[in-house]
């Protein structure tokens, strides 16, 4: 079983850089898809940057190609979002979730599925908030 925590979320302004980090609590993490969410107000959860278990496949949602990276180190148990070029719109809950990489085709299928089933495990969120 995997547990995941988010962190480094925060206050910045339009154009601004954040780093969002998921730290995840299991014996390895070699065998997961990790995936970063993001729910605004008001809005359904969606897919934003998904990365294969070993790191070589990642996907990027339409909103935020060009500006997010995401990345992971299994050796640390960590997975990274990197978000550049900040905007209003990007303002939202952030949650890294994880699903067994034989469970899913592509990353890109992970980014799509629903929040509701298929994931063995979310982290609490952690709130971005992009404002000058």
């Amino acid at each position: 079983q995997v547990q995941l925590v988010e962190s480094g979320g925060g206050l910045v302004q339009p154009g601004g850089s954040l780093r969002l980090s998921c730290a995840a609590f299991v014996s390895t993490l070699d065998y997961y898809a990790i995936g970063w969410f993001r729910q605004a107000p008001g809005k359904e959860r969606e897919g934003v940057s998904c990365i294969s278990s070993s790191g070589g496949r990642t996907y990027n949602g339409d909103s935020v190609k060009g500006r997010f990276t995401i990345s992971r180190d299994n050796a640390k148990k960590m997975v990274y979002l990197q978000m550049n070029s900040l905007k209003p719109e990007d303002t939202a809950v952030y949650y890294c979730a994880a699903v067994m990489d034989s469970h899913i085709t592509t990353v890109q299928t992970m980014c799509e599925m629903s929040p509701r089933n298929g994931f063995d495990a979310w982290g609490q969120g952690t709130l971005v908030t992009v404002s000058s």
